[in-house]
């Protein structure tokens, strides 16, 4: 037997809703323009110094691994070492144009420090 409130709902509908499920009597009010926008910054910020991060240890890497290379090779020491500041050149830009910015930058030539340091480290 079915029992239903003298107002003809069940007893289950006149409990409140819980505050975890979707209530179609209640949306979600539309997000701030301003709160995505500080969002995106944030997520642009993260992704540049991953992205920097990540290509300044590759880059490290080949200044590494041109150490390991024989004293008799100085043309891969040196290959190695310009790998590598491609390598830091290219993120920074890749960094450059995550944060909406020109690529063409001063801030290129910083991508030139793991060469300078990998070729003074390993050939002289």
């Amino acid at each position: 037997m079915n029992q239903t409130s003298p107002q003809g709902s069940s007893p289950s509908a006149a409990a409140p809703r819980r505050r975890h499920l979707m209530d179609p009597n209640a949306p979600r009010k539309a997000p701030d323009p301003k709160d995505i926008e500080r969002l995106q910054r944030v997520q642009r910020r993260v992704v540049s110094v991953l992205v920097i991060t990540t290509i300044f240890h590759l880059s490290a890497g080949f200044v590494i691994a041109a150490d390991h290379v024989a004293a008799d090779r100085t043309d891969a020491r040196i290959g190695l070492n310009v790998i590598a500041a491609a390598f830091m050149v290219g993120g920074i830009a890749a960094t450059l144009v995550i944060n909406g910015r020109s690529w063409r930058s001063p801030w290129l030539l910083l991508g030139l420090v793991p060469a300078i340091v990998g070729i003074w480290w390993t050939v002289l």
